[in-house]
C-alpha cells in the first residue's frame, strides 16, 4: 500500500489567527493607499496662478479722531476695486481732496493691478500718499504667502 495521500491536521485556533493576519493586512494595504494617494483638489486647472484670496479687505485711516477705511476688492487673479469707506461728511468737509485723489487711485490702481507705477498731481501728494499705503497694506492682507 504505497498511497501518497497525506492527511494535514489543522487547529481551529491557527485558521483563526491566520484569517485575522490576512484581514489586519488588507486593512493595513487599504489604509496606506488612502492616505498616500495623490490629492485630487491640489492640482490647478488653468495655467494662470492664484495671486489673491478672493474677498473684501480694508485698512484703517484715521483723520482727526476719525476713521476712514480703504477698501479693496479682489478675485483669485485681480483687483476689482478700490473705494473709500464710510466717508462721512465731516471727513468730506475737514479733507476736501479725498474723495477726488481716491477717484483717481483707483481707477489707476484697478487698471494696472498694482499700486507701483501711479501718478498723481502735486496739490494731492500727501492725501494720495497716504491712501497708497492704505492700499498697500490692504492688498499685502489679500495676497496668499507663499
Amino acid at each position: 500500500m504505497s498511497s501518497k495521500t497525506k492527511i494535514i491536521v489543522l487547529r481551529m485556533k491557527e485558521i483563526i489567527y491566520t484569517a485575522i493576519f490576512v484581514g489586519l493586512g488588507i486593512l493595513l494595504i487599504t489604509l496606506f493607499l488612502v492616505m498616500f494617494r495623490p490629492k485630487r483638489d491640489s492640482v490647478q486647472t488653468s495655467g494662470d496662478p492664484v495671486i489673491y484670496v478672493p474677498g473684501v479687505y480694508t485698512s484703517a485711516i484715521m483723520l482727526n479722531h476719525q476713521e476712514a477705511n480703504v477698501e479693496v476688492t479682489v478675485d483669485a487673479k485681480q483687483i476689482t476695486s478700490v473705494t473709500l469707506v464710510p466717508l462721512s461728511e465731516t471727513v468730506a468737509t475737514m479733507y476736501p481732496l479725498m474723495q477726488p485723489a481716491m477717484n483717481n487711485l483707483s481707477e489707476q490702481i484697478v487698471k494696472n493691478q498694482s499700486t507701483k507705477n501711479v501718478s498723481y498731481s502735486t496739490e494731492t501728494r500727501y492725501t494720495s500718499g497716504m491712501l497708497l499705503k492704505a492700499v498697500d497694506q490692504a492688498i499685502s492682507k489679500a495676497q496668499i504667502s507663499e
